[in-house]
């Protein structure tokens, strides 16, 4: 997709989440206006840093936005080509944020539908959304048609995954009964600078299960900074569609395992045994596969 940079006006909502301001940061670097929606959470720095930007870069506007106030989210969204949906509780994720990134999602959703210039939603969500089920340590191929299990995750208290898939499916649900362009990005644990400061909850929402991910293969990383990049290409990529899982290390060795723990260090304290050196040679099955994303990024997309 050729867009007109000087013309097209991108919205990023929630622009305060560690995702959204690697966004934010990639589209004013390319030339894009950004409508900054920032969801009322309290002052953060991320939130700090973003006021500050606006102040010197004339491409930045910032809106406050509260997702369950529709009206906010319309308000933001005017005169914006893309959305680039980015949910995610700074204080991590219990039952009750579930409910409130579904609802969330859908007013979003409605709000493009009702917003005559949005012509894509790229909406931001994850790995969790199809990892988990009874049999994903048998299945040979995990990838963009697999869903979480409902039940299984209400069951294990896997609120980040729950809400996650629950909110996609959602948005996915609307999206096309309203007739939106959507794509979504799935990413696995997201690492990059100072994720241990700015996602700090999130992060360990993401790893609660992390023993089973491993064990089954399906644990994985993206680094922030990439994913912003996959974000921005399918937005500006007519041929992308539908899901994409999104990572670039599956972690299913002991090493592997080591140096995500001190990649996200101090948040995940590393064992005293591994201090000196690595033990252990064990290798688990890869099941996760992203072919599709390959695609995208290398040479446009295929569904």
């Amino acid at each position: 997709m050729d867009h007109d940079k000087s013309t097209s006006c991108c919205c990023i909502l929630d622009a305060s989440t560690y995702v959204g301001f690697w966004i934010l940061k990639k589209l004013l670097s390319r030339g894009y206006s950004v409508h900054a929606a920032i969801r009322r959470n309290g002052e953060s720095e991320i939130e700090e840093m973003i006021r500050e930007m606006e102040t010197t870069e004339e491409r930045l506007v910032v809106y406050d936005v509260d997702v369950l106030d529709y009206q906010s989210i319309l308000v933001s969204l005017k005169t914006c080509n893309v959305v680039f949906c980015c949910l995610d509780s700074p204080e991590g994720y219990d039952e009750k944020e579930v409910d409130l990134e579904v609802r969330g999602a859908i007013n979003v959703v409605e709000a493009c539908g009702r917003t005559e210039s949005i012509e894509k939603i790229v909406f931001s969500s994850s790995l969790t959304a199809s990892i988990w089920r009874d049999n994903i340590g048998t299945q040979k191929d995990v990838d963009e048609k697999c869903w979480s299990d409902q039940d299984f995750c209400r069951n294990k208290k896997l609120w980040h995954a729950l809400a996650k898939m629950l909110s996609e499916k959602a948005a996915w649900a609307l999206a096309m009964d309203r007739r939106l362009n959507m794509v979504s990005i799935n990413p696995g644990l997201i690492v990059g600078p100072s994720v241990a400061q700015h996602n700090a909850r999130p992060t360990m929402s993401y790893l609660k299960g992390a023993a089973q991910m491993y064990e089954n293969g399906v644990l994985a990383y993206v680094d922030v900074k990439f994913l912003a990049d996959v974000h921005i290409r399918a937005f500006e990529d007519v041929s992308a569609c539908g899901r994409y899982f999104c990572f670039n290390q599956i972690v299913n060795t002991e090493e592997e395992a080591l140096k995500l723990v001190e990649r996200l260090s101090p948040l995940i304290p590393m064992p005293p045994r591994y201090e000196n050196e690595m033990h252990g040679s064990e290798v688990y099955e890869e099941r996760l596969r992203n072919n599709k994303l390959s695609k995208l990024v290398e040479a446009g997309s295929a569904c």
